[in-house]
């Protein structure tokens, strides 16, 4: 990891960067699970609004004191980039107790920067956070088909717990939820 690398609270100067970054990231992510027109779709001016008012209402006021939005920064030709996203907080899944189970909602780092470490400081500074806000548990939903953001978590040490929902994305696209212990 570079000296120049790090992860930081989002700020809404970032949500542009932010929603171009999901954008590219589901592309890449979901891009051969999804039919053709959703993925075109998602860069369109009204999904980009759409991420971009859901973006911001994170930022302005999230569910509770406990979510957060953060991203990975990288130094390149002298200036700093935003490179990556993550955004977390208490479960919203009703079989979890969101007292002790968190949930990472958002993980993206860009396409061309996959590879790099921005995944990895992002993953940490979620545990992190967590950790020292009293959770036990992290949960994620992934796509149940091989994709590189499962095999990302599933490298990390993050297991399927058994939970599975499909959601409508032009197709149904079923989905596995994992989850890592992160305190005793």
């Amino acid at each position: 990891m570079s000296v120049s690398q790090f992860v930081r609270p989002a700020r809404a100067a970032d949500v542009n960067t932010v929603v171009d970054l999901q954008v590219a990231s589901w592309r890449a992510v979901y891009g051969t699970l999804l039919p053709d027109e959703v993925v075109e779709d998602l860069g369109a001016d009204e999904a980009r609004e759409q991420f971009r008012s859901q973006w911001t209402a994170a930022l302005e006021s999230p569910p509770t004191s406990k979510h957060r939005l953060v991203v990975a920064t990288d130094e390149q030709a002298g200036a700093r980039v935003v490179t990556g996203f993550a955004a977390f907080g208490p479960a919203g899944d009703s079989d979890l107790w969101p007292a002790k189970d968190a949930e990472v909602f958002a993980l993206h780092v860009d396409p061309d920067r996959v590879r790099q470490g921005h995944g990895s400081r992002l993953v940490n500074a979620c545990v992190d956070t967590l950790v020292e806000a009293g959770f036990a548990t992290v949960h994620v939903w992934v796509p149940e088909e091989e994709n590189a953001l499962r095999s990302f978590f599933e490298a990390s040490g993050w297991r399927p717990d058994g939970a599975r929902r499909e959601i409508d994305m032009g197709r149904l696209l079923p989905m596995v939820r994992l989850h890592a212990a992160v305190s005793q």
